[in-house]
């Protein structure tokens, strides 16, 4: 399972690169306001920025919802990296998009997908990643997880290249849950991936460790 993470802060992505599992980024609109990146000519650097410090796929997303404004910026995007995957929404252009894009060996990520039907159609057009928001699921009462398991179940059937990005995580468990049905990726904040490396019985089990160690070096 690739780890990505959800976020456009610098020192976060650092921080889940040094710990050395971490596999690519995802951002959004959202995430780069939320940092104070604003302006097309900042964002496009920071995404250079970002590339610069990961070593895998880093999906950047287009702001058009017509199908010439996606093309337009995507093909922008791509431009700046070669690490860029082109993320595009889940509507009758954005599947146009993808299409256009796999055609031309660009990398696309398929993103906003809450239903089977929307992956199947993103995998018919070539997607690289397909996104389904299992938290955003979850929190209008339906199984996020489920998602993934259908979408799992359709792309095995027919041997869909299209991976699996498993978004809107928020916690430890959705990403274990995540591995166990089958999902390729998870893109998640960076609390949720360090919430793994915790245990009570590990630290425990290492302060007596370390007390035992300490009582016969006296």
């Amino acid at each position: 399972m690739k780890f990505f993470i959800d976020t456009a802060n610098l020192d976060q992505i650092r921080e889940a690169q040094e710990l050395g599992v971490l596999d690519g980024v995802t951002t959004n609109p959202s995430l780069m306001a939320k940092e104070g990146i604003t302006g097309k000519n900042n964002i496009l650097k920071h995404y250079v920025d970002i590339c610069n410090i990961v070593e895998g796929d880093v999906s950047a997303e287009v702001n058009a919802t017509d199908l010439e404004g996606m093309i337009r910026e995507g093909e922008e995007l791509a431009e700046l990296h070669e690490q860029i995957v082109v993320k595009l929404p889940m509507t009758k252009d954005g599947v146009k998009a993808a299409k256009y894009f796999s055609d031309k060996g660009i990398k696309t990520n398929v993103t906003l997908v809450f239903s089977a039907g929307q992956a199947l159609l993103a995998a018919k057009a070539g997607a690289t990643y397909v996104s389904p928001f299992i938290g955003r699921l979850d929190d209008i009462s339906t199984d996020g997880l489920n998602l993934i398991q259908e979408i799992r179940e359709i792309y095995d059937n027919y041997g869909f290249e299209t991976e699996i990005l498993a978004a809107s995580v928020r916690h430890t468990m959705h990403i274990v849950n995540c591995a166990k049905i089958g999902a390729d990726v998870m893109t998640g904040p960076l609390s949720a991936i360090t919430g793994l490396l915790k245990h009570p019985l590990t630290d425990s089990g290492l302060a007596q460790f370390i007390a035992d160690y300490q009582k016969g070096n006296q």
